[in-house]
């Protein structure tokens, strides 16, 4: 080979490495065997899911906390099984590379009728249908091309935040394309400044010094816009009030005296929702503004009143100023400010506060009280992450350390979800212990999820074990789909499930009999919670631990409550919900 040279997986891989990826995970398949012989001699450490479904949705996980993640499926039945991941994670903004190894090129230009096709010649169908949901898609047919195709492809996933889709023919693995390109990084673009910067720039510092009854909107898409660092330091230096959305939840310290952490609107205390809809300013950091990321539209700051930062344009009102890099044009914003022009708000509301003095031991666990019941257990640098229904209604209450990452199910809301994103997560987590980003400071994941959406995805229970994670999983047995059950169906068969044996499921999934007698715990009264929180293996353990809550089959909040009272409401007057 030519010294100049590389083999093609080598140089995908080596590509990888550069962005910060550590880990692949994947389900090896006939059309990517070749392929994966690649993968550890490159410097990646394969994490083999036990679906392709799975290993999707904790590639998605390990690029929230990473920044980029990458997955390996086979060709059809292998990146089908992904696709609602990869979905997903568009939808919600993950940049994940998802690499599909393919039949050979001779088969394909034959029409060859193999397996994992439709037999019918057609070899270009499941890339269109990843074309809806991928924002670039490379085939690596021509080695010529091949090194140019991979560069643009992730450099799309690093600039819209979004998935990728790359084709690799079975034939083409040893395959020597050129290396040169390896020395130039990959790298975001910057964007000359367009002209109206300077006015947009001017209007806006206007805005902030004169207004009265100003506020910050922290929204989701802060973390793909790469704005986390700007949206604290704006947040610090005015002292506005700031809340966030359930997508936002996490991104800015909720212990600043500033922070309100999530806005609850109506379900919230009426002082802050006072202030909230009276706010004659609102800076508003990477809006995503679907229906349940802000409870049926009514937590989305007054339009008069907002100045919105998105993907590349800054909104005003009915203003739209587009083609503005927001990281560079917050970053020049902050320079630019003058802290003594700004107001100090005399009107704030007062901070929430997590009062559980109410609870007594003998106390059943509600929803009302398990969360904030709960919260005493995060630390600095933890991940909390709650699963679709009630959970992630629930962990909207949550008050987080500093550096306390946390995400929801916010627009997908496919339920499972979150269990192999905790295992994406906790593994980024760990690769950033091991390289000493993170100090001595010792990092743990927290998942709380749904006895019914744990039924989806429970496999990967022994992938977690397998690399010894430390994962504390809170089960929220309430008999079935709580969260279905309050939409519609409060009493029908469809929504209940099969009763599982959650405390052997260490067992059954590969931990040894010493560490499933250890880290097992189950709790229905408040009285058995607090035992379970003051044990050793919860506070200071290592590995993954398993709790059981028991909770009534209907017991929900906010928006969920509401709907459930009103299908109680309609059955008691006769009327179908």
């Amino acid at each position: 080979m030519a010294q100049d040279s590389i083999k093609l997986p080598n140089y995908l891989f080596a590509r990888l490495r550069q962005l910060g990826i550590q880990s692949i995970f994947g389900v090896p398949g006939d059309y990517n065997l070749r392929l994966l012989d690649y993968v550890e001699p490159s410097g990646l450490h394969w994490v083999g899911n036990c679906n392709e479904l799975n290993a999707a949705y904790a590639a998605d996980g390990y690029a929230r906390i990473n920044g980029l993640g990458a997955l390996i499926t086979t060709f059809g039945v292998g990146e089908l099984s992904a696709i609602n991941g990869i979905a997903g994670a568009n939808a919600e903004k993950a940049p994940v590379i998802h690499i599909v190894g393919t039949p050979s090129r001779a088969l394909q230009d034959s029409r060859a009728m193999v397996h994992h096709t439709f037999a019918d010649g057609e070899y270009g169908r499941f890339a269109a249908m990843h074309a809806h949901i991928t924002v670039a898609q490379a085939n690596l047919t021509d080695p010529r091309t091949a090194a140019e195709q991979i560069d643009w492809a992730l450099q799309q996933a690093l600039v819209k935040s979004r998935p990728v889709y790359i084709q690799l023919p079975d034939d083409m693995v040893d395959v020597a394309i050129s290396s040169t390109r390896l020395d130039t990084p990959i790298s975001i673009p910057s964007a000359p400044s367009p002209k109206h910067e300077e006015f947009l720039m001017t209007r806006i510092l206007d805005r902030m010094y004169l207004a009265k009854r100003p506020m910050i909107f922290v929204d989701g898409e802060t973390r793909p816009l790469k704005i986390i660092g700007q949206a604290e330091e704006l947040v610090q230096r005015t002292g506005w009030p700031t809340w966030t959305s359930g997508f936002g939840k996490g991104l800015v310290n909720e212990q600043l005296d500033n922070v309100y952490g999530f806005y609850f609107a109506g379900y919230g205390d009426e002082q802050s929702k006072k202030y909230f809809d009276s706010a004659d300013l609102a800076l508003v950091l990477g809006p995503h503004y679907t229906n349940t990321n802000t409870q049926g539209y009514t937590t989305i700051p007054n339009k008069e009143a907002s100045i919105s930062f998105t993907e590349s344009s800054v909104h005003i009102g009915n203003d739209i100023y587009r083609d503005i890099s927001i990281r560079q044009f917050l970053t020049h914003l902050l320079q630019r400010m003058d802290p003594t022009c700004i107001s100090t708000v005399d009107s704030a509301p007062p901070k929430p506060i997590l009062d559980i003095s109410h609870i007594k031991d003998s106390d059943l666990i509600t929803q009302e009280g398990f969360y904030r019941f709960v919260n005493r257990l995060f630390s600095e640098g933890d991940i909390v992450l709650t699963e679709t229904g009630t959970a992630s209604y629930g962990g909207r209450e949550f008050v987080l350390p500093p550096n306390t990452r946390t995400f929801a199910a916010i627009t997908w809301l496919s339920i499972g979800y979150m269990l192999p994103a905790t295992l994406g997560a906790a593994l980024a987590q760990q690769e950033t212990s091991r390289t000493g980003a993170t100090g001595n400071v010792k990092r743990r994941a927290f998942l709380f999820i749904g006895d019914g959406s744990l039924q989806m995805t429970v496999q990967e229970i022994s992938t977690i074990i397998r690399e010894k994670l430390d994962v504390t999983i809170f089960i929220l047995n309430n008999a079935g789909y709580t969260i279905e059950r309050a939409i519609h169906g409060r009493k029908q068969a469809y929504n209940d499930i099969t009763s599982w044996r959650h405390l052997q499921a260490l067992s059954f999934f590969g931990a040894t009999d010493q560490d499933a007698a250890q880290n097992n715990f189950s709790a229905r009264t408040y009285g058995d919670l607090e035992q379970v929180l003051q044990s050793e293996p919860i506070r200071k353990g290592s590995g993954l631990r398993v709790v059981e809550v028991y909770m009534d089959r209907e017991d929900c909040q906010g928006l969920l409550k509401t709907l459930m009272q009103q299908q109680i409401a309609g059955e008691s007057a006769g009327v179908e919900s």
